[in-house]
């Protein structure tokens, strides 16, 4: 073996050998609590869901994960917190279907909202075309009728621009070919207490908020927006079931990391989010809530960020359309 041969197989080694022990010397991950962000108020779906998960996410870490209300702006004031935090996986953002509005309606941001690292998605959540006690349809179909016939005569209240709701309550009327009079509300609960006492006509929000009034008979219930029934709503059929196959949506929560977030951090959040969803506990409540626990390719990073990615696309063309901005 030459001379310089040796030199370099030796600086190889001492190279590899200098990296893996600095491997071995770096501490592990987490060693204090993490602070999961939610960026909306408390006792909404999100909030919900992230305060069902955050326990077993901890269990499997080893340290506490604390829910973080930072609410604002649609949910642009949480996830800019986390785009700001140190990239050191003890912030992180309990994100939703708003992650993928925010960077159509917000146009004057401090930070980049598509720069964040998908851990993996939590779970999906079925949307429900809802109406207020005594409307006059039994079916979807009725429904449809009436609001054809009516069209801007009935209001809709949802949750304000780029909430979910919204977004059902846009695919709705695109799906029908009739727009009604959409009525923003600072939340679902506003527009719910409205729903049950009649001043509004619709609705069409996440199984999670209204599955119970459903089932109690106090507002009426037409269809669910994926492909499957719910089993908190059994006899609610799906919109391709009732005649209305375009109206196909969820909404969703996945976790984000900052960007710049090194992998192996990724990699533990992930294996904590995988046996999350695996507990069987956790997996009953958010069944009875009206919700699916997340599977297959989503629940990886690689997968989350694609279908992420397709979400942000899906949804910009419509929001576009109705030339209303968040700032």
């Amino acid at each position: 073996m030459s001379g310089i041969v040796r030199r370099s197989v030796l600086g190889m080694a001492l190279a590899l050998g200098s990296t893996a022990a600095a491997l071995a010397q770096a501490p592990a991950y987490p060693t204090r609590p993490i602070s999961m962000v939610v960026g909306f108020a408390p006792g909404g779906p999100a909030d919900t869901v992230a305060r069902l998960i955050a326990p077993a996410l901890g269990a499997n870490l080893g340290q506490n994960v604390v829910v973080e209300n930072v609410s604002g702006a649609g949910g642009s004031i949480g996830q800019g917190r986390v785009a700001a935090a140190r990239p050191d996986g003890y912030t992180i953002l309990f994100g939703s279907l708003a992650q993928a509005t925010i960077p159509t309606l917000y146009r004057r941001l401090s930070f980049n909202p598509t720069a964040m690292e998908p851990i993996g998605m939590v779970n999906e959540v079925p949307m429900s075309i809802i109406a207020r006690p005594g409307f006059p349809a039994e079916t979807l179909a009725e429904l449809v009728a009436v609001v054809r016939r009516e069209g801007r005569n009935l209001n809709l209240g949802n949750s304000g621009v780029g909430g979910t709701s919204h977004l059902c309550s846009l695919l709705l009327q695109q799906s029908i070919g009739t727009a009604v009079t959409l009525v923003p509300y600072r939340g679902t609960g506003p527009a719910m207490n409205d729903l049950l006492a009649g001043r509004l006509d619709l609705g069409c929000d996440q199984t999670t908020n209204n599955s119970g009034q459903i089932r109690a008979g106090a507002i009426r219930g037409y269809a669910i927006t994926t492909d499957s029934r719910v089993s908190a709503l059994p006899d609610i059929p799906t919109t391709a079931e009732a005649g209305l196959p375009a109206m196909r949506m969820s909404g969703w929560n996945m976790l984000f990391a900052p960007a710049g977030t090194p992998r192996p951090i990724i990699d533990r959040l992930n294996q904590a989010l995988l046996a999350m969803l695996q507990d069987q506990a956790v997996r009953q409540r958010m069944v009875e809530l009206g919700s699916l626990p997340a599977s297959g390719e989503r629940t990886t990073p690689e997968g989350a960020k694609a279908f992420w990615q397709a979400e942000i696309a899906r949804w910009k063309p419509l929001l576009e359309a109705t030339g209303q901005f968040a700032d």
